[in-house]
């Protein structure tokens, strides 16, 4: 059971939020915030596995309050569900600690797809503000490819198609292998680079050129 804590200013989409969540197997609401500060305690208290967090709060906003939760229970994984797209929110999310940024006028399906691959430690992004996130990071971290000599020549290819944004399952169908295989490469890749998760590593993949194609 995936559990999820909603953080939201507003209640009715609080309430519409978890509806959409609540209607599926294997998810369970176990906690509704209406300000940041309730945030950080229900999920520092409850230890959810998945917390969505809105961005615009009182008291504490989604992005203070999503470090302070990264901070104290690092084993939650936050996703950034909000009406704001702009380049400073998504870049403030992700270094505050964020593991996904989705907007709200996503569909039901692609909200439940983002809790389910954010629980599995995956990065669901919004595909408007996906490639520009990636991209401005990088230009803005200094490069170390020193620890990319030290993956294989599949676990590059791996981390190649990660960089891309693919699935373990779509990586495990480009490469012929299954998706558990890929899910311990992808961990082994995490460990070597010295990541927290994938985006932080589609990001050192992408200022080390990693994105490049490679000539033939």
């Amino acid at each position: 059971m995936i559990e999820i804590v909603v953080a939201d200013d507003q209640a009715v989409v609080r309430a519409g939020i978890a509806a959409v969540l609540e209607t599926e197997p294997g998810l369970s609401v176990v906690g509704r915030a209406a300000n940041g500060h309730e945030a950080v305690e229900l999920v520092t208290k409850l230890r959810p596995d998945v917390a969505l967090m809105d961005i615009k709060m009182p008291g504490l906003d989604g992005i203070r309050a999503t470090a302070k939760i990264v901070a104290a229970a690092p084993e939650t994984r936050v996703v950034v569900l909000t009406a704001f797209g702009l380049d400073e929110y998504v870049f403030a999310a992700l270094r505050a600690g964020a593991t996904g940024y989705l907007l709200k006028d996503a569909e039901p399906e692609e909200l439940l797809e983002a809790v389910r691959l954010a629980a599995e430690g995956q990065s669901p992004l919004a595909p408007a503000v996906a490639k520009r996130l990636v991209e401005h990071v990088a230009a803005e971290r200094p490069s170390d490819n020193a620890a990319f000599e030290h993956l294989t020549p599949r676990e590059s290819e791996v981390l190649r198609h990660l960089a891309r944004g693919l699935t373990n399952a779509e990586i495990g169908a480009e490469l012929g292998i299954g998706a558990a295989t890929v899910k311990d490469y992808v961990k082994t890749i995490l460990a070597k680079l010295g990541v927290r998760d994938r985006l932080q590593a589609a990001i050192a993949a992408h200022e080390a050129g990693v994105l490049r194609p490679r000539r033939s």
